[in-house]
């Protein structure tokens, strides 16, 4: 529906600026946020924290510095209408005396889209949606592309030299880029429901796969595919709090047995001539409530993911060196013959990040 008058696209931007502070902590819930508005005056905003806790709107109305009543609720999400953790946020705001509801997108969930609407209006609230739709989407597209395709937003993050090298061929890697591109991949491991990896590259770096930042952080589901096992049970990553997940398609019960009393979480999944079937993983990882996953791995798995189409956005950081035609490269792709075989992406954002550059890009 439009926008009434610039001041919807106005405080609905605030709400959205507010729904990022969730941005590391809310998965596996979408990042919601609300603004109350009185005669032209914000007289409450909140956002959502944490799963569990209260939704935004509902935190919007305990801040509320004056009586709500007449108020407009503008919210980047429509409003809940079903009984989880929490209470309908649709008969909270009825209960409110909220007068009108503008939301940026309808919810996502086809359980409940357009559900939260309907109870509004019902109650005799005016409800429009479409407000600063698109900044709403790109906000929760983990969410929204799980609840719609089943799968996760699949983002993968690579570093490289100006000569397109990963590492010496030695595998010494350690450090191609600066501390600044070091410090934002740290950023995307802290808004990523989970960091995906292969067993090479456990074997070879022992990564801890965790997000060091400087605020509060739901740490991410660290997921390691290996499809025979050969996971050592001293692993880093088995010692750490949160949960860290072997996916394999090996039969072999001992050595299973082993590594989940090591602290692993252990799943079978598909195979495909051997290897894991990596669209089933996807699949499996959107099950298990996974809105957006980071992949740090070597050139194999992501040769795979990129011969199959699985990865949404390719974040690569280009240091000023040369390491020379004998160092390992970015993709294995053996059956690219022809110029034809290239896969074409496009450019979505170029930046420096230190002494680096930080290249975005998306599937054509």
């Amino acid at each position: 529906m439009p926008v009434r008058d610039e001041q919807d696209a106005l405080f609905m931007a605030r709400a959205i600026h507010l729904a990022k502070r969730g941005l590391t902590t809310t998965d596996p819930n979408p990042h919601v946020g609300c603004v109350l508005v009185k005669d032209g005056r914000i007289i409450g905003e909140g956002w959502h924290k944490r799963a569990g806790l209260a939704h935004a709107e509902v935190e919007a109305l305990n801040n509320a510095a004056e009586d709500t009543t007449g108020a407009t609720a503008y919210v980047t999400l429509e409003p809940c209408s079903h009984h989880g953790r929490t209470p309908p946020c649709c008969e909270t705001l009825v209960k409110a005396g909220i007068k009108r509801v503008v939301a940026a997108m309808q919810d996502p969930n086809p359980r409940v889209s357009g559900q939260g609407f309907a109870h509004l209006k019902a109650a005799g609230v005016v409800v429009s949606y479409g407000v600063l739709e698109e900044d709403a989407r790109a906000l929760n597209r983990g969410f929204i592309m799980r609840m719609t395709k089943g799968c996760p937003f699949v983002r993968s993050k690579l570093a490289m030299s100006l000569d397109g090298r990963t590492a010496m061929a030695s595998g010494e890697s350690q450090w191609i880029t600066s501390s600044e591109a070091r410090a934002d991949v740290h950023r995307l491991r802290s808004e990523s429901s989970a960091i995906i990896t292969g067993i090479n590259t456990v074997l070879a770096d022992n990564p801890a796969l965790t997000a060091r930042v400087e605020k509060e952080v739901v740490q991410p589901v660290r997921v390691v595919l290996d499809s025979a096992l050969k996971m050592p049970t001293h692993a880093k990553m088995a010692s750490l709090p949160g949960r860290s997940l072997i996916l394999t398609c090996s039969q072999d019960k001992a050595r299973k047995e082993v590594l989940q009393k090591a602290g692993f979480e252990i799943y079978s999944l598909p195979d495909d001539q051997g290897r894991l079937d990596l669209p089933e993983v996807m699949t499996f990882l959107a099950e298990q409530e996974i809105n957006e996953v980071l992949v740090e791995a070597g050139a194999v798995l992501n040769g795979a993911l990129l011969a199959g189409n699985l990865v949404d956005e390719w974040i690569i950081y280009a240091a000023p060196y040369i390491l020379g035609d004998q160092g390992r490269g970015l993709f294995t792709l053996p059956n690219f013959q022809k110029l034809a075989d290239k896969k074409q992406l496009k450019f979505q954002d170029i930046r420096h990040v230190g002494q680096d550059l930080k290249l975005t890009l998306t599937p054509l």
